[in-house]
């Protein structure tokens, strides 16, 4: 077997080191042994040709309670201290981004031609949304150390240092290492929608901010060099957004005081980030020689790019402390001189920009000044535009109240025709529909207050306006309506959210309805942003039957934007997991329907994998380069579409697994006492994750439960369900049925074999007798046969990939990733056994101390480092 990278092995192992010295100086020798025990014990098992784990569960069952929790936070942190020697070796290891963005412009460039291609770059549109979905289970403090420690391994990589400098560096990765220790890693309150807008504005001060100018810089090169052209100092290939503090859909936490303190707090972090650089540029640029035009402004200036920069930094602290003021509730008067879009920012920028360049002083103009520049066009004057979603009922709801209250009828009971008729109707209206004051209830009232907001502030901190389970064209129109009686002043971008199957088989027609329409057709100018939703559908039909249903509705809804002329981006509402849509990024882009990019992609970063991709600029770096090469790619070389047998198997395929998906999920008596019983997802709720609430109503069954402590609460016992249940029953159908055509799908179609490559990963991460332990722990006698049932579709799914993929083991063809799991096994399954025994004690028990509950939430956040996802 492949064995990890030497540099790998070592900072894993040095990081172990550490931390059993730590434990050992703190918890004392006796724990240490038995840590070193139960890790030896485990990694025997792991490397028995058929392990078996009795002598792991006696000893752990043999602990004493006031060990519990001290063990189980050692192989916590072991698992966290590999992922960030993974981060360090992948972030460190020479750059395969580079390579592949090279390779891919010298190949473009002699297929589509230089102007061409530099044409595409140019317009490039690559939208990350960053949304703050309770995955993140690591605690903000703790990431900062881990990203210090990421730093020091990284330091200790160069030859040159001294034995001095290589004993300095040990020591401060024992002393982050200790303070790791003696800090809790589970948070005690569950922080607010504030406070998750505070977590993104930090990954973009600590690491977007850097990355970004140094990506498009080195972007710029390699044109330069594969194109012979240098690009426009105002290209912006990448924009961020967020849904952090603008994301209501079942979150009663975020109200519209919500949303305006998120906006403002966005406004004085930029400023503040601004008048960082403006201050150091004003540093930098001590030279008297300049144009015409900025020799104008400052006629007697000995220095007039510094007075220049002296100026703007009043202007930016000027806004600076307006945000602040308006931040701690003063209602102060708006100065003169505030910011209010990116051209206030760019104005002065670029003149000093142009005046450099014009008086033959090149280097200093695309030096820092730039980077600025570039800053400005990502990140504008709140460095995150906010996006606002609602779920559809709210808009239903307030229309209807209005309608009533007008006495025009009952409005949830009109036709569709009936509604979109009134909709029109008063959006054309230059009489206002609403009253100033009438009677409504508390949702309505928020729904209005929401859209006040929106209304009021400046258009450039505000993106869309997202509907969840959109279902028919009214509902776009309700949401302009309600915007136009709020006093909107421009035309806000709306976009419907499809989620569910009978949503996204619906979606072409939907659209096909509202294109029809002149009206929308003027207010969208013709610009159209759809969002997928890849959650919501999986949990609804099950992983291959809405992979399927969301790429045959993107590819009806490319034609029918071509048809109207309409310039269509489509949003994919990813998660981290595979099963709820995650995976790498050059797979998910080759998978999609050929012309559904055009250059333009928009795509969520979901918790814990904006830290993964995003957290560290080297990583964002990489992160960057990828979501570029897969853009352009399936821009200029998409893959083809497939053919119709393929079309025609693969329909099956998924008529095969939404049956044998929903015949468990749905029609399986035990399914929901099976699925409370076994898994944590009722104890989910100790974790202080989120400012959302786990469910989007109150009650209700696993109907109403939320993706992701869905797919959550099944990675935990190792069962991964969500991302494969009924795949076995479709895969079984086609090798039982045209074996040669399945194999011709493997080889040829992308979209197939991604989705194949991901199913493998997430089955080689699951564990049938470690999820059988659970269930013998934890579920009656009598719903076992379902468990059974459910392993044993598990294990032959493994057995069909193997056919399917002609090998003997899975991962055969990803020896790293195979490799990396083996690592972790024998740290993640102590914490699997004592969680189920911990689970046990919880249930049954309104004693059990305090130390035993935080060890069993301490096992939840050790199992979601050991595999990688969450939710």
């Amino acid at each position: 077997m492949l064995k990890l990278p030497e540099t790998l092995r070592e900072n894993v192992r040095l990081l172990g080191e550490l931390l059993g010295e730590t434990i050992h100086a703190h918890e004392g020798a006796d724990l240490f042994d038995k840590v070193e025990k139960i890790r030896q014990v485990g990694k025997a098992i792991n490397q028995a040709e058929n392990g078996d784990s009795a002598p792991l569960v006696t000893m752990l069952s043999s602990l004493d309670d006031k060990d519990v929790l001290p063990i189980v936070r050692a192989f916590n942190q072991f698992l966290n201290l590999a992922n960030i020697a993974d981060q360090e070796y992948f972030s460190s290891a020479e750059s395969e981004g580079d390579d592949k963005l090279q390779i891919l412009l010298q190949q473009l460039a002699e297929e589509k031609g230089k102007d061409a291609l530099a044409g595409v770059i140019g317009k490039l549109r690559i939208e990350l949304v960053l949304t703050a979905h309770p995955t993140e289970v690591t605690r903000r403090t703790l990431i900062r150390k881990y990203d210090q420690i990421v730093d020091t391994l990284a330091d200790r990589q160069n030859p040159s240092l001294l034995n001095f400098e290589q004993d300095k560096l040990r020591g401060r990765l024992h002393r982050l290492v200790e303070e790791i220790w003696a800090t809790d890693e589970i948070r005690a309150i569950r922080p607010t929608a504030v406070d998750e807008a505070k977590w993104g504005f930090a990954v973009i001060e600590n690491s977007l901010w850097q990355a970004v100018p140094d990506f498009i810089r080195h972007l710029d090169r390699v044109c330069a060099r594969h194109l012979g052209r240098s690009l426009p100092s105002s290209l912006r290939p990448f924009k961020f957004y967020s849904w952090m503090g603008g994301d209501r859909d079942g979150n009663p936490n975020v109200t519209h005081k919500i949303t305006r303190e998120v906006l403002l707090l966005g406004r004085w972090m930029a400023a503040e980030l601004y008048a960082r650089d403006i201050y150091n540029l004003g540093g930098d640029l001590s030279m008297s020689e300049a144009n015409s035009e900025l020799r104008a402004l400052y006629p007697d200036s000995a220095t007039p790019y510094r007075d220049a920069m002296y100026d703007l930094r009043k202007r930016i602290q000027s806004t600076l402390e307006w945000a602040e003021a308006r931040l701690q509730g003063r209602n102060i008067e708006s100065p003169a001189d505030l910011i209010t879009s990116r051209e206030d920012l760019l104005g002065i920028l670029n003149l000093c920009f142009n005046s450099l360049n014009e008086v033959d002083l090149p280097h200093i103009a695309n030096g820092p000044l730039l980077d600025t520049i570039r800053r400005v066009h990502c990140f504008g004057i709140n460095l995150v535009p906010l996006d606002i979603r609602q779920d559809g009922e709210r808009h239903v709801q307030a229309i209807d109240e209005l309608v009533q209250y007008l006495e025009l009828g009952n409005y949830r009971n009109w036709s569709e025709e009936e509604r979109q008729s009134f909709l029109l109707d008063a959006l054309q209206s230059k009489r206002p529909l609403m009253p100033h004051n009438w009677p409504m209830s508390d949702d309505t009232a928020e729904v209005l207050a929401t859209c006040r907001i929106i209304a009021e502030e400046p258009r450039e901190i505000l993106s869309h306006y997202i509907i969840s389970m959109a279902q028919q064209p009214s509902d776009v129109l309700a949401v302009a309506l309600l915007l136009k009686e709020c006093g909107m002043t421009w035309n806000m971008p709306i976009v419907p959210l499809f989620e569910t199957l009978d949503d996204l088989d619906r979606a072409p027609s939907v659209m096909d309805r509202l294109w029809e329409l002149d009206w929308y057709q003027e207010y969208s100018s013709h610009q159209q942003t759809i969002m997928i939703g890849y959650s919501d559908s999986a949990k609804d039909a099950g992983k291959l039957s809405a992979t399927w249903a969301q790429y045959k509705a993107q590819e009806k809804l490319v034609a029918l934007a071509d048809k109207y002329k309409v310039s269509m981006v489509l949003f994919h509402g990813r998660g981290g997991t595979v099963g709820r849509g995650g995976g790498p990024v050059e797979k998910a882009m080759a998978s999609q329907p050929p012309g559904s990019v055009k250059g333009r992609i928009r795509v969520t970063e979901q918790g814990e994998m904006i830290r993964y991709k995003f957290g560290l600029p080297r990583v964002a770096f990489k992160s960057l380069s990828s979501y570029l090469v897969a853009t352009l790619r399936a821009t200029l070389s998409p893959n083809a579409a497939p053919k119709a047998e393929w079309r025609d198997l693969i329909e099956r395929m998924g008529t095969a697994s939404l049956e044998g998906y929903r015949s468990v999920v749905r029609g399986h008596k035990d399914f929901v006492p099976y699925f409370r019983n076994l898994t944590p997802e009722q104890e989910l709720s100790l974790l202080a994750l989120g400012s959302r609430p786990a469910k989007r109503k109150s009650t209700g069954g696993v109907e109403s439960l939320r993706a992701i402590p869905w797919v959550f609460a099944w990675t935990q016992v190792r069962l991964n369900l969500p991302a494969w249940l009924g795949t076995r029953q479709a895969i079984e159908y086609a090798l039982t049925n045209d074996p040669e055509l399945l194999d011709e799908m493997m080889a040829n179609w992308p979209f197939f074999s991604s989705f194949i490559d991901l199913l493998e990963m997430v089955v080689g991460k699951a564990d049938g007798p470690i999820c059988t332990y659970y269930e013998q722990q934890l579920v009656p006698a009598e719903y076992r046969g379902l468990g059974e049932q459910l392993r044993g579709d598990l294990a032959s799914l493994e057995q069909l990939l193997n056919t399917l993929k002609k090998q003997d083991v899975l991962l055969s063809d990803d020896p790293m990733l195979r490799q990396s799991l083996e690592v972790r096994k024998p740290y993640v399954a102590p914490l699997n056994y004592l969680q189920a025994e911990l689970l046990k004690r919880y249930r049954s028990s309104e004693n059990i101390s305090p130390d035993l509950e935080r060890a069993l939430k301490v096992t939840m956040a050790g199992i979601a480092a050991g595999m990688r996802n969450t939710g």
